[in-house]
């Protein structure tokens, strides 16, 4: 009798006796699906830890058509569903067949934890590559050289850093056994997030071997969004050419999304000092343990504060928290130590905790498709968990910071790639660019990203280079996201606003026509949650709010490359010619004296006089000031936007202090000059030599030789305008410049 290999496998082979063709298609179909659904399942029951555990409905389809059929899919499916099990039962099937290690693009570091954690329980031997583990990533390439690792977890921001571009990804492809894109929402440009590290993995798809499966996996996508993905899914180039090749036809596999465990309910109330007593209040009264969601840093830690001094066990969790911190936030949470996690959207995508009792926020998200997102962090392996949106008065201008910020300007644009063209082939680094190019680190990296996915620039060692390839401002492309960010926004405050069932809002908002009302939420049924606030909650988030008094740090060192703009210095500030530590009424995000101060700055808000409740706050910020000597004079700076704004301020911390107020610096050949915003070399180019010391000035400093002086601004953003105001007046021999400002923006 012939026998005949089925399937190469390591270290065991199967043999299977030869049949007549006709029988032997059907028989070995017949056969290699009842053993993948039964080889699958025992690995599944390994990964939960239930021997009784049976595949979700559309779980073992997706994991056949990777494994038997060798296709292209995505998974649209809620969260909680296991969208993990499916690419990790997958990569074992076909690890045992032969295959190469699963690259699994996942973009958050929380994620990648989890993800490593749950492959283990399940044998899948799991690594990652990423920004925190630096120190690992050579026994992690040893590993892969043994053929050790069964998944490598890597972000989508690490595929073009140069050396594993170049020197490990190919190598990579050439035997990779599964390609995996968690979040995948993020390669459309229609996902709720402008990322575009993931417009780089279209490419990445397209450079797959024939016969290596793709798995895309997702939980919040509309039917645009399903239809953008499919397509980068499907897109094929062949190797060495730009035109299209053969096409696979993507298998979608997406399933409902009601979360049946949710509560969903929305309380509005009149203003952040309530919604802060209404979280002292009520806070305990949550189940479990859970999450509460703020949309800026600054709003995040102040919560935590409040919430910690009045005896609540919480910790503030934000893309500023130091990673070790982080992790060790992350398991506190998962260990219920702690109430809760006050948190941005930093803790998001992928954090598994699945008895998460509560997810509440302050404030709301930019649309219902981030919304749901974050909500299904809850009730993922219990009946019943609590959400809570208690929206803000200042969340839309919030939405709007944060979209512009994202978004590249044509200038800016052009600015970048003509600086790099002028260094005819040379590598810039970001730290050069910025001394040619007016933009600030974060926006100048973004900019960097999109023209890389564009083919107009890339990154190489020592930094980045011209391609010369022909590139257009795509400003259809841009108008577009815009506009549907817009849309998305309205459809948040709609969802607000809705006197219909809220969970059936969220999936027809994600266009899932299987949507009806829940039964549970506080339109369906009575509202859930109480809406009073305690008296004594009341008064400490008041005086929370009313909380003065922001540290405003002086700069130590020039900005690199700002002697090309006609800036000769360089290195360290000299300690005689530096700022002291100075303070701020508030921050401009912050929750309390935030409000009134963004009213102040506002677009097209008159100048006028501080408020007095204003100005007894700013005295209230010197009364608690610890300085080593108390200033002798005040001096203001001078003031385009907001001159009777910095003289009210100057003259009410004279009086208070009883101190003279000696007037104000002069502006110099024309004053400084640029835009707010900006990086700070140029930020320092437009204000050098711009200042200067008249000569009533002059001459009342005259008696304050080293005695320390008082420097009231309206602002501190890039704080080189203090900067250069302070090295001047410690030139004019005063000991030292504590700077005031009302708002501090950065």
């Amino acid at each position: 009798m012939n026998f005949i290999p089925w399937g190469p496998a390591p270290r065991v082979l199967r043999y299977y006796p030869l049949f007549p063709p006709a029988v032997r298609g059907v028989w070995q179909a017949e056969r290699m699906t009842t053993d993948t659904r039964a080889s699958a399942l025992e690995i599944l029951r390994a990964l939960v830890g239930r021997p009784d555990a049976e595949f979700h409905e559309g779980q073992y389809e997706a994991i056949e058509t990777l494994v038997d059929q060798r296709r292209r899919a995505l998974v649209v499916q809620r969260t909680g569903w296991g969208k993990s099990a499916v690419y990790f039962v997958a990569t074992l099937l076909l690890r045992r067949q032969g295959a190469g290690p699963t690259i699994l693009v996942s973009p958050l570091l929380a994620l990648m934890r989890d993800q490593v954690a749950a492959a283990a329980r399940a044998g899948v031997r799991a690594v990652s590559i990423n920004s925190s583990n630096a120190h690992e990533w050579a026994e992690v390439q040893a590993l892969l050289q043994a053929d050790e690792v069964d998944v490598l977890l890597v972000s989508p921001e690490r595929l073009n850093n140069p050396s594993f571009r170049d020197e490990q990804l190919p190598a990579l492809i050439r035997r990779v056994g599964l390609l995996v894109v968690d979040e995948a929402h993020c390669i459309s440009d229609w996902g709720h997030d402008f990322r575009p590290d993931y417009r780089r993995l279209r490419d990445l798809i397209a450079e797959m071997p024939d016969g290596v499966p793709v798995l895309a996996t997702t939980a919040t996508a509309n039917s645009r969004v399903v239809t953008d993905v499919a397509a980068q899914l499907d897109h094929r180039v062949t190797a060495g050419s730009t035109s299209e090749g053969s096409t696979t036809e993507v298998v979608t596999i997406r399933g409902p999304l009601a979360r049946a465990s949710l509560r969903l309910g929305v309380l509005r109330l009149p203003d952040s000092k309530a919604r802060l007593a209404w979280l002292l209040s009520h806070l305990s009264e949550l189940p479990g343990s859970g999450i509460i969601y703020t949309l800026t840093v600054a709003n995040a830690e102040d919560t935590a504060r409040l919430l910690r001094e009045a005896g609540h066990a919480v910790r503030a969790y934000t893309g500023q928290t130091d990673t070790a911190e982080r992790e060790e936030s992350e398991g506190m949470l998962k260990n219920n130590e702690v109430k809760a996690l006050v948190a941005t959207s930093a803790l998001g995508m992928g954090f598994d905790k699945p008895d998460l009792g509560f997810v509440l926020h302050l404030g709301a998200p930019s649309s219902p498709v981030a919304y749901y997102q974050q909500v299904g962090r809850a009730g993922r392996a219990t009946e019943n968990a609590d959400v809570l949106l208690l929206p803000g008065l200042e969340d839309e201008a919030i939405w709007q910071y944060f979209a512009t910020a994202s978004m590249p300007s044509q200038g800016k644009a052009e600015a970048v790639l003509g600086a790099l063209r002028d260094a005819a082939g040379a590598p810039l680094s970001t730290p050069a660019l910025e001394a040619r190019v007016d933009l600030r680190r974060t926006p100048l990296e973004l900019l960097l990203k999109v023209l890389d996915v564009d083919g107009a620039v890339r990154r190489v060692k020592g930094g980045w280079v011209a391609t010369g390839q022909p590139w257009v401002y795509d400003s259809e492309r841009y108008e577009r996201i815009a506009a549907e960010r817009v849309a998305e926004q309205r459809s948040m405050i709609e969802y607000e606003r809705t006197s219909g069932c809220r969970m059936e809002f969220l999936q027809r908002a994600l266009d899932d026509d299987t949507a009806v009302p829940c039964g549970r939420c506080d339109t369906c049924a009575a509202p859930w949650y109480p809406a009073d606030v305690d008296e004594a909650a009341a008064s400490a988030a008041a005086q929370s709010l009313d909380r003065v008094g922001v540290a405003i740090e002086p700069r130590a060192q020039w900005p690199t490359g700002v002697a090309s703009l006609g800036v000769d210095v360089r290195g360290n500030i000299p300690l005689g010619e530096r700022l002291s530590t100075g303070r701020a009424l508030a921050r401009l995000t912050d929750l309390g004296w935030g409000g009134p101060l963004r009213d102040v700055f506002a677009s097209g808000a008159t100048d006028a006089p501080a408020s007095a409740a204003m100005l007894a706050a700013c005295v209230r910020v010197l009364a608690d000031w610890d300085w080593d000597e108390r200033p002798a004079a005040v001096i203001s700076m001078p003031s385009r936007r907001h001159p009777l704004l910095v003289e009210s301020v100057a003259r009410a911390l004279s009086d208070a202090g009883r101190l003279p107020w000696l007037g104000s610096l002069d502006h110099a050949n024309g004053g400084p000059t640029g835009t707010p915003g900006g990086n700070s070399a140029y930020r320092l180019a437009n204000v050098w030599e711009r200042l200067a010391v008249g000569p009533h000035l002059a001459e009342g400093l005259e008696s304050l030789a080293g005695r320390p002086v008082l420097l009231i601004d309206d602002s501190a953003d890039s704080r080189w305008t203090l900067t250069v105001a302070g090295r001047l007046l410690r030139h004019q021999g005063v000991s030292a410049v504590l700077p005031f400002t009302l708002a501090l923006k950065s």
